[in-house]
Order: structure tokens, then sequence, then C-alpha cells
């Protein structure tokens, strides 16, 4: 590996982004879910930064970046606003095009730039995840059960933080264990970072807030967009864990295709949090989807 590797703080407009970057090449922006920080993301870019410059935020409210008020409606936590974060981020790094992939949280938030930033992306992929208003217009017993967090998390009134306050280390290892396929074991130095953060109160509401968010004023951009005839317009590649939710709920690539104009996809080994539990299978992957036009930039 060539080029940086450091860890900077940038200051987006009302929210400070926690950044790390390494490698050197053509941009790769990769994006965290939840309730994890861009450490869940380090096997796979040590291995893209071979070949990209690889630029791994916390998104904000998590991690150690700050976790700035979401306003009366949510907003300060809506997907629009943190992709416009992580647009500002790859700017200040002196990219104006670059190629992202988004796990989880990350992936809707990718999705949301896609939309809102076309002229941004080269390629998108994203990971164990179906579009968030697909999802919610097709709810059932089978989602609300599997889903539960989505609706407890965005409860109003501090109800979510208060009980997940009372021991957010045992409920993060908890949400990793269930979403995981059996036998997952993740790196505990890994896994301790993760507690750290979550630790803090601030980023515990703050990550309710992104749920309030998903469940309100995403949807309205998100359907908004739809009456609007917006689609992905770049390539995207969709992956998901074979022994997921997402595996056994939806065929992937149909939904997407509803979504965006080339979609190409497949499943890899584990469960939900493919990055950690495959890293191997997702960094062969994404190199060989942001390959095919890697000089782009």
């Amino acid at each position: 590996m060539t080029g940086a590797d450091e860890t900077t703080d940038l200051d987006v407009g009302d929210a400070r982004i926690r950044v790390r970057r390494r490698g050197s090449g053509s941009p790769v922006l990769l994006l965290h879910g939840y309730p994890q920080t861009h450490r869940m993301w380090d096997e796979v870019a040590a291995a893209l930064a071979e070949r990209h410059e690889v630029i791994t935020p916390d998104l904000r409210g998590y991690g150690d970046s700050s976790a700035p008020d979401g306003g009366p409606e949510h907003a300060g936590y809506s997907k629009r606003a943190m992709a416009a974060d992580v647009v500002a981020v790859m700017a200040a790094l002196g990219h104006e095009r670059f190629a992202v992939a988004g796990h989880d949280r990350g992936g809707r938030v990718a999705h949301r730039l896609a939309l809102d930033h076309p002229q941004a992306l080269t390629r998108l992929a994203v990971l164990d995840i179906a579009p968030t208003l697909h999802m919610v217009e097709n709810t059932d017993r089978q989602l609300a059960y599997g889903y539960y967090h989505w609706f407890f998390l965005a409860q109003p009134d501090g109800l979510p933080e208060r009980l997940i306050g009372a021991d957010p280390g045992w409920f993060l290892r908890e949400k990793l264990r269930r979403w995981s396929a059996p036998g997952t074991v993740f790196d505990e130095e890994r896994l301790a970072e993760y507690v750290r953060c979550f630790s803090r109160p601030e980023v515990v509401h703050a990550s309710c807030e992104d749920y309030r968010a998903a469940l309100g004023v995403d949807l309205d951009h998100d359907r908004a967009s739809r009456d609007a005839g917006e689609r992905v317009g770049c390539p995207l590649l969709v992956l998901w864990g074979e022994a997921g939710f997402v595996a056994r709920s939806y065929d992937v690539v149909d939904v997407w295709r509803r979504y965006a104009d080339d979609v190409r996809g497949r499943t890899v080994p584990g469960g939900h949090f493919c990055p950690e539990e495959s890293p191997a299978e997702v960094t062969a992957a994404l190199a060989g989807f942001f390959a095919v036009d890697g000089a782009a930039g």
C-alpha cells in the first residue's frame, strides 16, 4: 500500500466527521451501518487500499463523529443530511467523483447520495439492504418481527434511549449476535471500539434519531424522488448475506431494478454483517466492480 494513512476530523457545516483515509488511486468511499463505526470496514478497506484511496468516515452521530441536534422533524439525521456530509468530506479531500459502498444504514445513505448527487458517483454498491421505501410499503408480520428495531428505535420521547442506556454494551453485542450467522466471532478489539462509542449517550440518541428520520422525513424524500422519476443512474452492485433476513425476504436484484437502471448482485456467505463475516468475498466483489472504471475520479 502506498499513499496516505491518516485519521482526521473534518467540519462539514453543523457536524464534525471523523475520517480515515488510506492508500492511493481512484477514490472509494465506504459507509458503515448500525450499530457500528467505520472500523467495520477494516479488513476490506486495507485490501482495497492496494489499488484505491479508501475513505472510511463515521456517519454523523456514530463513532467519534459529532452528534448534532436532529431538529423537530429529525431531519438532521435524514439520509439526505448524511449524504451531504460525505459529499462535503470527499470534496474536502479533493474528490468530486468517486465510487461508494454502503452497508446497512450506510447503504441507505449511499442510495440517497446517488439520487441527490448523481454527478458525484462513478459506481455504487449496497450491502444487505432493500430500498427503505420498498420495505416500509411492504411491511408484514415477518418484517415487523425481524426488523422490530426499526419501530422500537423510532419511538418518541426518549423511550429507546432510556432502555438502551441501561446497558448499551449488552444491547450492541446482542444486535450483532442476532443479525449475524450462527457461530460468527467478531474481532474483540474492534468490538470494544463499537462498545466504547455506542456507550456515549449522545450516540445512542443520535442513532435513534437516524431511525426516526427513516420512518418520517426519509420516506417523504423517497416518495418525492419516485414521483419525480429519479433513479440510480450509475452501475449498482448489490451484495447480501445468504443466511440473513434480506436473502429470505426479497428477490433482491429484482427489487433494486425498480429503483436503478443497471443492477447486478449476488449473495456472500454469512448473515447481515457481510464486510466482517465474509471480508474476502466482499473485497473480491468490490474490487472487481470498482476496477471497471478505476481510472475515474
